[in-house]
């Protein structure tokens, strides 16, 4: 819990007009500032601040409050998250209570999981932009697909070469723990109980990224002949202390404003079924990337609209699986 002088200390610190400006652009109208409701659609501006009260509210859509009530609504968090931004913004010290033993060994271990996921996501774009089979057979599927650089860089693609402990040993020479990479399930130990294999080698890579935006996981495509031949074609992390397939929608973090903004959601099949419409402009879309959609991921859905459009393919699969869901 953050203790209540912390707690005041952020509220005198959260300035309403400060914290509104990083996300919409205001105007000075009176004593006050105007500008486009961030939380839905509109031409003329409806969303007012007002410095004196240190409050803002949409005359449109009726959404506003404090900065704290901002933050929450604008980025989907709770009371203690938004506090908690707020006060890495304005470089805030937060005290928090004493962690039980289990509590710190449960939040290091995820912390290092993150940690790791982070480095293996950096290590798969550093591959796919500067390595030769990066460029040669990674980016030129990327390509092949009709990506953009921009949408690439977006959505942080990347690519594991076919060399079987690449990543394995360059993330052991950083100084990340063998149990690490297994417990992410970036690499699998084989059955001499000796020997770690990287689970995405000879695949580009889709990492997934929950609702705030950490990678929780990776999709990886395989592409070439001679793995074409012995793999699925798909290979997704397996379930880990930080990754519940079952919670998780691919593209959330991308699509929540805009899933506000349009109170719509697209639901589709896969990864780069999100990708290709936000290339085209459509950004209210997420995926539940093969998995049967879940009570848990409507409900994620539903923190920002109650409307969803299903978009499955047309075959037989794709119709029973629309129904279902």
């Amino acid at each position: 819990m953050i203790d209540q002088a912390t707690i005041d200390r952020i509220l005198d610190a959260a300035q309403i007009v400060d914290v509104v400006s990083d996300f919409v652009t205001l105007r000075k109208r009176g004593v006050n500032y105007v500008g486009l409701c961030p939380f839905h659609n509109e031409k003329t501006p409806s969303f007012s601040v007002s410095p004196s009260k240190g409050v803002c509210k949409c005359f449109s859509c009726g959404k506003g409050g404090n900065a704290v009530h901002f933050i929450m609504e604008h980025e989907q968090l709770s009371y203690y998250e938004a506090l908690k931004w707020l006060a890495k913004k304005y470089n805030i010290e937060i005290k928090e209570r004493e962690l039980t033993k289990e509590e710190k060994q449960s939040q290091g271990l995820r912390e290092s999981l993150f940690l790791v996921n982070q480095f293996a996501a950096e290590y798969f774009q550093d591959i796919l932009y500067n390595n030769v089979d990066g460029q040669s057979i990674g980016m030129t599927y990327f390509r092949q697909r009709g990506f953009r650089d921009d949408i690439i860089k977006k959505f942080q693609l990347g690519y594991c070469t076919e060399q079987k402990d690449a990543l394995a040993k360059t993330a052991v020479q950083k100084g990340y723990k063998q149990e690490l990479l297994l417990k992410t399930g970036l690499c699998y130990m084989k059955d001499d109980g000796r020997t770690i294999r990287d689970r995405f080698w000879g695949r580009v890579i889709f990492p997934v990224h929950n609702i705030t935006g950490k990678v929780v996981a990776f999709g990886g495509r395989v592409l070439s002949a001679a793995t074409k031949n012995v793999q699925m074609k798909y290979v997704n992390s397996p379930e880990s202390e930080i990754y519940h397939k079952s919670k998780e929608l691919y593209g959330i973090y991308f699509a929540k404003q805009s899933i506000i903004r349009q109170d719509r959601c697209f639901l589709v099949e896969g990864y780069t079924d999100v990708i290709s419409m936000h290339q085209s402009g459509i950004e209210n879309v997420v995926a539940s990337s093969g998995t049967a959609l879940t009570s848990d991921q409507i409900r994620l859905i539903h923190r920002f609209t109650s409307n969803i459009t299903v978009l499955y393919d047309g075959d037989g699969a794709g119709i029973k699986a629309s129904i279902r869901g």
